[in-house]
């Protein structure tokens, strides 16, 4: 069974925060960095975030454009990319914008979450069951099986921190918007956890581009670059 190519996408400050504390979302980044992350999304079969994620931002989580979305149908694949997210607990709300556009959705968690998702989310979404905990492998193997070849993860804190801990990450895209937030009660990209080979392990840099005014840094987590000179 062939997992999905794992690509984590983050938008962040400068001093590494994603969102102030605020109630209202930090844009931290300008139009053109979205329209770049509209096509990283079309060209992902499936885009996964994480339950705090939709209760913070209720996101839709959709591509936007229509000629991206045509040259998906073309190409034969679905108008948009499968939806996923992921909750331990099974606290999400159906009024969500995340259950209300787009195409298909699934929502992976516990046996404890699959009894209070099961009949919230009737017609809404198929709920998968991972067993006591969250089990990332697992759920990147049922992914594979279901055909999703591309996976793009857009966070939150705890998303990112699974996967990069876990050592499941492909790609990870990082846009630095030039802003400092300066704030210890904001969410952060990441959290504390033990990194395979931290801190150090390197990743290898794979481009460094300029999109309006955010630098886009691609990194390989996969590829240890230990040991090498850096310059």
């Amino acid at each position: 069974m062939t997992r999905p190519y794992v690509l984590l996408s983050v938008a962040v400050s400068v001093d590494g925060y994603i969102d102030d504390a605020s109630p209202e979302r930090l844009r931290l980044s300008g139009a053109a960095d979205f329209d770049r992350v509209d096509q990283v999304r079309a060209d992902s079969d499936a885009i996964l975030v994480g339950a705090q994620t939709l209760r913070s931002d209720n996101p839709r989580l959709l591509v936007d454009s229509a000629e991206r979305r045509t040259a998906r149908v073309l190409a034969g694949k679905p108008e948009y990319p499968l939806k996923v997210t992921v909750s331990a607990s099974g606290d999400l709300d159906s009024d969500l914008r995340f259950w209300h556009h787009g195409g298909g959705k699934l929502v992976y968690t516990t046996d404890a979450g699959a009894a209070k998702l099961a009949g919230r989310l009737a017609g809404l979404a198929e709920v998968v069951r991972l067993g006591d905990d969250l089990d990332f492998d697992v759920l990147l193997d049922d992914l594979g099986a279901r055909g999703v070849a591309r996976l793009m993860v857009e966070g939150g804190t705890r998303v990112h921190t699974a996967f990069l801990a876990a050592g499941l990450a492909d790609e990870l895209h990082v846009a630095v918007a030039p802003i400092l937030v300066g704030d210890t009660a904001a969410p952060r990209f990441l959290a504390a956890a033990a990194y395979p080979g931290a801190p150090h392990r390197r990743m290898r840099l794979a481009d460094v581009t300029q999109v309006g005014d955010v630098a886009v840094l691609r990194y390989l987590p996969k590829a240890d670059t230990a040991g090498r000179r850096t310059g």
